[in-house]
């Protein structure tokens, strides 16, 4: 069985929101996938069929390329779909496996591209009689994976892979490839793309979820840790987490700090690098109405290895249990003196802590179109933004501007230009935005992550577009107003 005609449209559509101006060389394909006996992946489908490509970058900004026996060329490991490929991407997957011999576990996701297509590539085919090819063309759909190890040994499939070589971007052989890996950000860490939550009652307690025992789910029937997937909304994996654990469970924890990562295996054999988040809840969860698995119990840790549980989630508690006190309030690495986290429904209730990119050139300010399918915001203006992770404003501001725009900036040019305090609606939580302005900076603004953010440009100051998030407009305002401050929704 081959991956179902529904399952590449998504791929093709989602990847043509991103890359619009594709839309007319992929059309062909596009009319090819609406026939209703459509069968793009078989390799006898003519004039033109689905191949499969796999795209590692390693820490060192390269790119692995094989030389095929038949072609000569350098290029990415890839081939043809076969029986048992569930997706493009495990088609992808078993392709540098076999040609390689680099396992999927080495292989992780990105952040900016995820399972979606990096580039479909359209080349043609010549016509080989000796196997009785005809002329015809391939549409080739090319995934990124980093390589989770800084090094792999590597195991050339001899019959049809003569060589291995690691090229930098700006050598590698597909000139599409190369334009795009230069402006993509990419530079091949491991970054979590996955969020859990280890949540403990303060007692020697943690909060288990039994999975549902169903084909297709990351560890059927075990117990697990609250979390899952990074969505195109989230902006940053704490959002991630916060969304899962309201989606699942409708837990709003109080407060929520990272702890570590979690390098599990997804369903595919990748590596899913997963941030665990620690958070304090006290609940009962036979009260909570559960959305997906059979149930959620608390558990201490001389029962937990008795239960069909990850060897890394039951090292994970135990790390925490380790370096808690008794009473589950303080860490020891934290010391004595620590302030204690709030518990759920005391008066103490914290903020979630953005920064903004304020950039002014010639009266004109710039701002970026967020993704229509954002969970926040979608198709609406807003400065170049990011929450605060384990780090301090001015470094995530350096950092995110680098990220998501290609913008370098040295601390040093950075300067406070306002403070938005703003609340969406009543009982939520509490947001501060720290606008700051760049007096320099270098670099063109670049689209690098096109799931959130869809393009950037600059906009005169006394005519912002349409629609605009309502805070990044009072922040312009009271920035050219001179004011220092302003709060939105507390009314």
């Amino acid at each position: 069985m081959t991956p179902p005609n529904t399952h590449i449209r998504d791929l093709l559509t989602a990847y043509l929101a991103s890359h619009p101006a594709e839309a007319a060389q992929l059309a062909p394909l596009a009319q090819a996938l609406e026939a209703a006996d459509a069968t793009p992946t078989e390799r006898s489908t003519l004039p033109g069929h689905i191949t499969c490509s796999a795209v590692v970058v390693d820490r060192h900004r390269r790119m692995l390329h094989i030389r095929h026996q038949v072609s000569g060329k350098m290029l990415a490991p890839g081939g043809h779909v076969e029986d048992g490929d569930r997706t493009l991407l495990e088609a992808a997957l078993r392709e540098v496996h076999e040609e390689t011999g680099i396992p999927p576990g080495a292989l992780c996701t990105t952040v900016a591209y995820g399972r979606l297509p990096f580039d479909i590539d359209i080349h043609d085919v010549d016509a080989r009689p000796d196997k009785g090819e005809a002329a015809h063309r391939h549409y080739d759909f090319r995934f990124v994976f980093a390589l989770v190890p800084e090094e792999v040994e590597i195991t050339l499939q001899g019959e049809e892979v003569s060589a291995a070589e690691w090229l930098s971007f700006d050598h590698v052989t597909s000139p599409i490839l190369r334009t795009k890996l230069r402006t993509s950000g990419l530079d091949g860490r491991v970054e979590p793309v996955n969020a859990s939550a280890l949540i403990h009652d303060g007692h020697g307690r943690y909060l288990l979820h039994l999975r549902d025992d169903l084909p297709d789910i990351w560890e059927p029937g075990a117990w697990a840790l609250l979390g899952g997937g990074r969505e195109p909304g989230d902006i940053s994996l704490e959002d991630t987490v916060r969304r899962e654990l309201r989606e699942e469970a409708g837990i709003e924890p109080a407060s929520l700090e990272p702890f570590a990562v979690e390098l599990a295996t997804g369903t595919d054999g990748l590596t899913v690098p997963v941030q665990i988040f620690t958070a304090r809840w006290n609940g009962d969860p036979a009260g909570l109405r559960l959305t997906e698995g059979v149930m959620l119990a608390w558990f201490d840790t001389e029962a937990m290895p008795r239960l069909r549980l990850s060897p890394s989630t039951l090292e994970l508690v135990r790390q925490h249990a380790s370096r808690s006190r008794p009473d589950g309030e303080r860490s020891a690495a934290r010391g004595p003196d620590t302030a204690e986290t709030p518990e759920a429904g005391s008066r103490g209730v914290p903020h979630i802590i953005g920064v903004h990119l304020y950039l002014e050139r010639d009266g004109q300010v710039l701002l970026g179109l967020r993704h229509p399918d954002s969970a926040y915001a979608g198709g609406t203006h807003h400065f170049l933004a990011g929450h605060c992770e384990q780090e301090s404003a001015v470094a995530c501001l350096v950092r995110e501007a680098q990220e998501k725009a290609g913008l370098r900036i040295d601390p040093q040019d950075v300067e406070l230009a306002h403070v938005v305090h703003t609340v969406d609606r009543p009982g939520a939580q509490p947001r501060v935005g720290f606008v700051f302005r760049a007096r320099r900076w270098t670099g063109t603004p670049e689209v690098l992550e096109p799931d959130r953010c869809v393009s950037w440009d600059w906009w005169p100051a006394d005519t912002l577009p349409e629609p605009i998030v309502p805070y990044t407009r009072a922040a312009i305002e009271g920035i050219r107003a001179g004011r220092p401050y302003t709060e939105l929704g507390w009314d």
